[in-house]
């Protein structure tokens, strides 16, 4: 199934929930988490001008301050600040050999979404096809990065939204196989007691040497 392309609408102005607006760290190319080796921007927005933006790096005061855009050029965990709007969500920038990647945006029941394993040499891809809330969990992947055996940090995975009418929460989305040395695996689920097994083309299935969430 091809990737569905992933859209950043830069207008859209997240409210808390009560109702006031609320600082954000929009993350380009749209990916979380942001890896090192893509050229990875982050656009603070919030109320007031964009010269009065403070930015943190692991919890420090960014030395790079008093603009509204940012070209990262170090790992770390980012946050903005505006007057008036407070400090935005964290966005975490990762230099790992293998990483899996999940859309940086609300993830709503129906749609397709694909998550991202990517190695220095090799990727793959496993797309959720109508997304469900019974895919919410925890996913990894792991596989071969140059001749070593490599296991991607976890990431979650949450749908948002309402079961349609009739949806059946026994019916699982059965993963298809990955045809690649790199798998995705299934961690954890709110509807599954236990991993699946892994994907990967002959693989027998086996549990994920993840830890508990």
């Amino acid at each position: 199934m091809p990737a569905v392309p992933v859209h950043v609408t830069h207008s859209w102005c997240p409210l808390s929930p009560t109702g006031a607006q609320t600082t954000q760290l929009l993350v380009e190319p749209p990916w979380r988490p942001a890896v090192l080796w893509d050229r990875v921007t982050l656009t603070c927005q919030g109320s007031g001008t964009a010269g009065a933006t403070t930015w943190y790096k692991d919890g420090q005061r960014w030395a790079q301050e008093g603009q509204h855009r940012l070209t990262v050029t170090e790992r770390g965990t980012y946050t903005c600040d505006r007057p008036g709007t407070g400090r935005s969500p964290p966005v975490t920038v990762s230099d790992d050999p293998l990483v899996l990647q999940v859309p940086a945006q609300a993830l709503l029941e129906g749609d397709t979404v694909t998550l991202r394993c990517r190695g220095s040499l090799r990727r793959t891809k496993l797309s959720l096809s109508s997304l469900q809330l019974h895919h919410s969990g925890r996913y990894g992947c792991e596989g071969l990065v140059g001749s070593w055996q490599s296991r991607s940090a976890a990431v979650t995975v949450t749908a948002h939204g309402e079961h349609p009418h009739g949806w059946n929460s026994n019916l699982l989305t059965p993963l298809k196989p990955l045809h690649s040395r790199l798998r995705i695996t299934v961690l954890t689920s709110s509807l599954l007691p236990r991993a699946l097994p892994c994907a990967g083309a002959g693989g027998s299935p086996r549990s994920p040497p993840w830890g508990p969430p």
